[in-house]
């Protein structure tokens, strides 16, 4: 495995982001005014000098200082909120000059925010009955005239929700712009354009949110502007769940909190929950630093050495998929797209530190494209219509840029409140990063993403994922293209995802994951995390996953407990050593170990304890052969097979029937595997409680299971934060402290 750079971190904590004082070159105030000095208020000055008033104009002021000053500079923001009404850019002239570092921090103690949003006033009761408004709703709607198209409004509590039907199933026969719709679920509204659909089209793993620009209802047809990223057909595997639903139609306002927009009508009509302002946002992206980019070319010159710290960002707009969108996997993002409140766009050494992003129709905090050595750490990411934190690098070819990211010690829940799919993390084509210790959780899909391009849509030129490839890089593919052809162009190798603590993932969607990887380079190892209380009752869910085609991870010393369906999934060559895998959930299955795509040559099973409190429990699970096969599975894979790994060392043990493992181990031990392993209790200290220390006399400790200290896991204090560093992987895959 090739060993990753040294992130050394630590040595630059000291000075950048060094706003604990008072002392700074410059301050902002919702009190201040631009044609002020910067200075703070003095009441020998007061009304005459002071703060400035906007961060463009401290920006400036920066730009005029660094002429004659090359150390640290610092801005501290003063409490209140300031209302944007474009994104603020930092370029390259932003940088810090040298080691020195530029710092943005919130006034020690005081809690800034930056808002894009706008108040709606002039709300008038609604005194009319306006056509196919609920019965429920007459007498408790408010209606106000607006000018802008908005997708999502906000009040004191956050996020409003748009007007929505009860959900349906789509009939056969539709397409990725039709959808065939059953009788009376829709129509030909006088401002259809306003309409949308939500769909999770044909899959259980993406939901799509489209524009309508027609509806027959004679027909039942209905058509779409953009593409949906499947068929809109019923699920594939769950066919009985109603996967679509309309919003922002007035005759699905029957709720308090919802809302609805008309633009021909240039109104908004609103059930208010309560009595605080209603705001609308006008940016999607407020924050964006941004370097030279040649996206074609092979150099682009960062910005470096910016830091933001303590401040708050809020009340972002919900993104919309283009006609040129380039898909992530399943399009669960979109490559190099203002879709993030803070957006670092071609940056080196970048700190985003003890902020907070909340209610906001979009994405948290991005990387794009050229990103090295940034630093994502002490952040609270909450309540966001899409991902939390995304580090996203140029698509499949030879320009290899993002990389070398700290991203640690975040706090990220209640993510996916519009995009459903968007985790907490994400990292596509990017590289050498470290992930450690953050803690996600309630997320309607998947915790963390590893994701780059699976080999055969290297052929492909549709939105997911065929256009980010750079195909002038590449050059001439076989038609079909192997691992090996692809490999130098896959980014998400060597990564580091560990120490985290992911709880309540999964909450809603199918077929995914607290931790997953897919379509990524080699060396990614996913260590010392745990994963626990995935309770949803959804099918094909799984804690730790290693999907189609994935090769060379590492997945060693974690914690998983209380899972639907299913603990790890191991496919190919993936190593599975020293984890603990207890009370799996079933039904739906209760697999503890999933073995699914073969040939497993190079697999490695270790030093694993397996551990049911209940009779529901399949330890290690296979896949039988398809219909007239004997080596393939129904799809045509090979069979995996754990006899193919170099399985030992392991412990199956059901408390409740320990006849089970001593079955299980029987057929292993005569396939020619498990010599070593036992159906023993392994002697947890109290497993009824989730406490899963051994105990001194453990058998595991006597097979060489080697126990992880579970209090290195999840947040970390403001002092170990600052010392965090980038470890060094050995090939063993074990780590060493830098």
């Amino acid at each position: 495995m090739k060993q990753l750079f040294i992130y050394m971190l630590a040595l630059m904590a000291g000075s950048i982001c060094n706003a604990a004082s008072t002392n700074a070159d410059f301050y902002l105030s919702t009190n201040g005014s631009d044609a002020w000095s910067g200075t703070l208020s003095d009441p020998n000055t007061q009304g005459t000098d002071g703060p400035f008033a906007t961060l463009e104009r401290a920006r400036d002021a920066v730009r005029d200082l660094k002429k004659s000053k090359s150390a640290d500079i610092v801005v501290l923001v003063r409490e209140g909120t300031y209302q944007l009404e474009k994104t603020v850019v930092f370029g390259l002239e932003d940088s810090g000059e040298g080691d020195s570092t530029v710092t943005y921090a919130a006034y020690p103690g005081e809690k800034p925010v930056f808002s894009s949003g706008r108040e709606i006033k002039g709300w008038r009761k609604v005194s009319c009955k306006p056509s196919g408004l609920p019965k429920e709703a007459r007498g408790n709607i408010w209606v106000a005239n607006v000018s802008d198209r908005f997708f999502t409004l906000y009040d004191a509590e956050g996020l409003l929700p748009r007007a929505r039907s009860t959900g349906f199933i789509p009939l056969e026969g539709g397409s990725r712009n039709k959808l065939h719709f059953p009788e009376g679920r829709l129509k030909n509204w006088p401002n259809v354009e306003d309409v949308e659909i939500v769909v999770r089209p044909h899959h259980a793993w993406i939901v799509n949110v489209l524009p309508l620009v027609s509806v027959d209802e004679e027909k039942q047809m209905a058509h779409t502007s953009i593409d949906a990223t499947y068929a809109m057909n019923k699920l594939h595997f769950l066919k009985t769940t109603e996967s679509c639903w309309v919003e922002n139609a007035l005759e699905e306002l029957d709720e308090p909190g919802e809302w609805v927009l008309n633009t021909k009508e240039g109104k908004v009509y609103l059930w208010p929950r309560g009595k605080s302002p209603v705001i609308a946002p006008q940016l999607i992206e407020l924050l964006r630093v941004e370097g030279e980019i040649d996206e074609k070319g092979p150099k682009d010159i960062p910005v470096r050495n910016l830091c933001f710290r303590g401040l708050t960002f809020m009340h972002g707009d919900r993104y919309t998929l283009t006609q040129d969108d380039a898909g992530l996997q399943h399009d669960w993002d979109m490559l190099d797209k203002a879709n993030a409140l803070l957006r670092l766009r071609g940056t080196e050494n970048c700190t985003i530190e003890q902020c907070r992003f909340a209610h906001s129709g979009s994405g948290a905090i991005r990387v794009d494209l050229h990103g090295q050595e940034n630093k994502i750490s002490g952040n609270h990411i909450e309540h966001m219509g899409g991902a939390g934190i995304l580090l996203c690098g140029y698509g499949p070819g030879t320009k290899d840029v993002n990389k070398n990211n700290l991203v640690y010690s975040n706090h990220i829940h209640h993510t996916g409140r519009i995009y459903l799919h968007s985790p907490g993390i994400m990292v596509w084509q990017s590289g050498e990063n470290r992930v450690a210790n953050n803690l996600v959780h309630h997320t309607p899909y998947t915790g963390i993403i590893l994701s780059g391009c699976m080999t055969d849509f290297f052929t492909k030129k549709g939105r997911e994922l065929g256009r980010t490839i750079r195909r002038h890089e590449i050059g001439d593919l076989p038609k079909k293209p192997e691992l090996e052809d692809v490999r130098p162009y896959l980014h998400t190798h060597d990564n580091l995802i560990e120490y985290n603590e992911i709880h309540h993932a999964m909450e809603m969607l199918g077929d995914g994951n607290a931790i997953y990887i897919r379509g990524a380079g080699a060396g990614n190892v996913i260590r010392c995390n745990y994963v626990h209380h995935l309770v949803a009752p959804m099918i094909m869910q799984c804690a730790i996953r290693t999907d189609g085609g994935q090769r060379d991870t590492l997945i060693a010393e974690n914690l998983i407990y209380k899972c639907v369906s299913q603990g790890i999934m191991l496919k190919l060559n993936t190593r599975c050593e020293n984890n603990i895998v207890a009370d799996i959930i079933a039904p739906p299955r209760g697999y503890y170990l999933a073995v699914r795509e073969g040939p497993l040559t190079g697999a490695v099973i270790k030093r694993n304890i397996f551990y049911s409190s209940s009779k529901e429990c399949v330890f290690i699970d296979e896949l039988p052969p398809g219909k007239g096969r004997t080596t393939e599975d129904r799809r045509g894979r090979v069979l995996a097979k754990s006899k193919d790994a170099d399985t030992d060392y392991n412990i199956y043990y059901c408390a409740a029937d320990p006849e089970l493992g001593k079955t299980m181990l029987e057929k292993q031990q005569g396939d020619g595997i498990d010599a070593h392993s036992l159906t023993v209790d392994p002697l947890f200290v109290d497993p009824e409680n989730g406490d899963f220390r051994l105990k001194p006399n453990s058998p595991a400790l006597k097979l060489g299971f080697v126990p992880f200290d579970m209090s290195k896991v999840g947040l970390r204090t403001t002092k170990e934060r600052s010392a965090a560093t980038r470890p060094k992987i050995t090939a063993a895959g074990c780590t060493t402290s830098i």
